[in-house]
């Protein structure tokens, strides 16, 4: 009977092919290719109301009715951070579908003119659809690596966008999706200057030094 060693990773209980697989592109990315993390924020939707002045001429402060209806227009945000040195592409639409994932991925591949593009990403109907294959078969450096049902935090992009949210959209009214856009490409550009290569796994702990030392004499 052959031993542990000698049996393939997908036979060995316990061991999940497509999460090693993610875990080996973000750590050990193969050679002359380029690895990102893909996803889809939002919506995001504009105010639908204007903002009332916050006082009046007589000096009292006005008093806004609380309004918590919702327009018809949404803002959808794609991003994606490169692995190795933390830049990221973002591009706001108004819907989430199979057209305008592939003009995301033709910004990826304008990014990343060399080498393959692993795109690691979740099994999303738009993301696996007919017209994406074919659309694929003309593209032929870009191969997807789906993340399994349950298994989000393999993605990368998710940490990102808490950073970008804090950056773009913490605290914010926007009035229409022109203004979404510009808070998005703002936002992306202050990441961007200050863009470190993400590395997987939480870093070491740093040990814990001694401020003072107490000596007691009996």
């Amino acid at each position: 009977m052959a031993s542990d060693s000698f049996l393939d990773h997908e036979q060995r209980p316990g061991v999940r092919p497509k999460r090693t697989h993610i875990v080996g592109l973000c750590t050990d990315p193969p050679e002359n290719a380029t690895v990102v993390c893909a996803d889809e924020l939002g919506p995001v939707i504009p105010r639908t109301f204007p903002p009332a002045p916050g006082w009046s001429g007589d000096g009292h402060r006005i008093k806004a009715l609380l309004d918590y209806s919702r327009g018809p227009e949404k803002t959808w945000v794609y991003g994606a951070v490169r692995v190795r040195d933390g830049q990221a592409v973002t591009l706001t639409v108004s819907s989430r579908n199979s057209l305008y994932y592939q003009q995301f991925l033709e910004m990826l591949e304008q990014a990343n003119p060399v080498g393959d593009i692993h795109v690691i990403t979740d099994n999303l109907s738009s993301h696996n659809s007919k017209s994406t294959r074919e659309w694929l078969l003309d593209h032929p450096r870009i191969k997807h690596a789906f993340i399994p049902v349950g298994a989000c935090w393999l993605n990368l992009q998710e940490p990102w966008w808490r950073l970008f949210r804090r950056e773009a959209l913490a605290g914010q009214s926007f009035a229409d999706p022109k203004e979404i856009d510009q808070a998005t490409r703002q936002a992306t550009a202050a990441l961007n200057a200050r863009a470190k290569p993400w590395i997987w796994g939480r870093p070491a702990h740093k040990p814990r030094k001694l401020r003072r030392r107490f000596i007691y004499h009996l």
